[in-house]
C-alpha cells in the first residue's frame, strides 16, 4: 500500500515511522527539510522538501498510484486543501485529514472528507476519564 503523509511534525512522523515499520510505502511531505529529523534513522520511505497543496510536487511524491493520503500539517487551511487536491483531483480512494477546529470539522465531514479534530478526541478522553464510574 502506498500512503502520502504531508507534514512531518510530531504526529505525521510518527504515522510515517509507524507504517513504514509495518512495510508500507511512504512518502512524508513538508516544507521545512528540518522537520524530517524526527523520522527515525531506519526510516525507508521518502522524505520530500515540497509543499503538498501543489500539484507537482503531490506528482513527485507519486499521488497519483497512492491508496491513501493523510494531511498533518499544524494549519487547517492546508489540510484541507491537500484533502481536496487528494480526493477530488487525483483521485485518491483513502484521504484523512486533521482539523483542530471542531465546527470545521464537522463542515468538511459532511462533505466527504474524513476529518478527525483531536481537540474533539481529546475533551471526549478526557471527559470519559474524568466521569468513569467505580474508582
Amino acid at each position: 500500500m502506498k500512503i502520502c503523509i504531508m507534514g512531518c511534525g510530531r504526529t505525521g512522523a510518527k504515522l510515517a515511522s509507524m507504517l513504514d515499520a509495518e512495510g508500507y510505502d511512504i512518502t512524508i511531505l513538508d516544507t521545512n527539510e528540518y522537520s524530517f529529523r524526527r523520522l527515525p534513522a531506519d526510516f525507508k520511505g521518502c522524505a520530500l522538501v515540497g509543499d503538498g497543496t501543489n500539484d507537482e510536487t503531490l506528482k513527485k511524491a507519486g499521488i497519483e498510484k497512492a491508496d491513501a493520503f493523510v494531511a498533518v500539517t499544524q494549519g487547517d487551511n492546508r489540510n484541507i486543501m491537500a484533502a481536496q487536491i487528494a480526493k477530488h483531483i487525483f483521485k485518491v480512494p483513502k484521504v484523512l485529514l486533521r482539523i483542530y477546529d471542531p465546527l470545521r470539522r464537522e463542515l468538511y465531514t459532511n462533505l466527504g472528507l474524513e476529518a478527525f479534530s483531536p481537540t474533539i478526541i481529546f475533551a471526549q478522553l478526557l471527559k470519559d476519564n474524568l466521569l468513569e464510574r467505580g474508582q
